[in-house]
């Protein structure tokens, strides 16, 4: 299987997104939640914590116009970048999950896909065992 990238400067879809994280991190897909089956979580292998929740959300729930379902992916953030970014286009408080320590991501377009790989990146390291960190 390829790895997904974009091509032309298009931004990932959720199924690449997936397939992107299966293929690049130590990682288990779960659906926690019965009533919501469309709901993925990633979790690291080892110790199941949570590093990206990606979900179909009506957009009035993140403050936008209209019931329309949008595809977002929730990330492990640092506080002070997730103020920065909150106030670009396709992100928002987070979804689901502690808004001081998460953001929610669209899926739509409005970020790129190497800000949301960058994204994610930082939040399987910050959810990463700290047995397994590298030692500098």
């Amino acid at each position: 299987m390829q790895k997904a990238r974009s091509c032309r400067g298009e931004v990932m879809k959720r199924a690449e997104l997936e397939s992107f994280i299966m293929e690049t991190y130590n990682a288990e897909t779960d659906y926690p939640w019965l009533k919501y089956p469309n709901y993925e979580v990633f979790r690291h292998c080892n110790n199941r914590k949570w590093f990206a929740l990606i979900m179909d959300v009506p957009k009035n729930k993140l403050g936008l116009q209209g019931e329309e379902m949008l595809k977002v992916v929730d990330f492990k953030c640092d506080p002070i970048l997730i103020g920065t970014l909150r106030e670009e286009p396709g992100f928002f408080p987070a979804y689901h999950m502690s808004k001081d320590s998460w953001i929610t991501v669209a899926l739509d377009g409005s970020v790129s896909d190497d800000k949301t790989k960058m994204l994610l990146d930082m939040s399987y390291e910050a959810t990463i065992p700290k047995t397994c960190k590298k030692r500098y």
